[in-house]
Formats: C-alpha cells, structure tokens, sequence
C-alpha cells in the first residue's frame, strides 16, 4: 500500500508555506506556480519544498 506524500508550496517573497500539494516522483525539478498570498497579498511566485 503506497501512501501520498504531502509536499508545501512557499512564498518566495515572504516564505509562508500556503498551500500543500501531493507529491509527484516523475517530476525531477522543484514545481513552481503563481498563486495568491495571503500574508503578502498579492500573486506571487510559491515553489516546491521538501
């Protein structure tokens, strides 16, 4: 039985982790997304941590 890994998305102007998504093990490089961010509300850039 696998079981999903939860990976956080962070803010790279503030660092806040906002948003966690289930990781993906074909995906080599770290995801990076524009969304909104509510302690620096505005969109800015969230990448992929471990």
């Amino acid at each position: 039985m696998s079981s999903k890994r939860k990976i956080a998305l962070a803010c790279s102007v503030c660092g806040s982790r906002n948003y966690t998504i289930t990781e993906n093990p074909n995906r080599t490089e770290r995801l990076e997304v524009k969304k909104f961010c509510k302690y620096c509300n505005k969109h800015t850039l969230h990448r992929e941590t471990k």
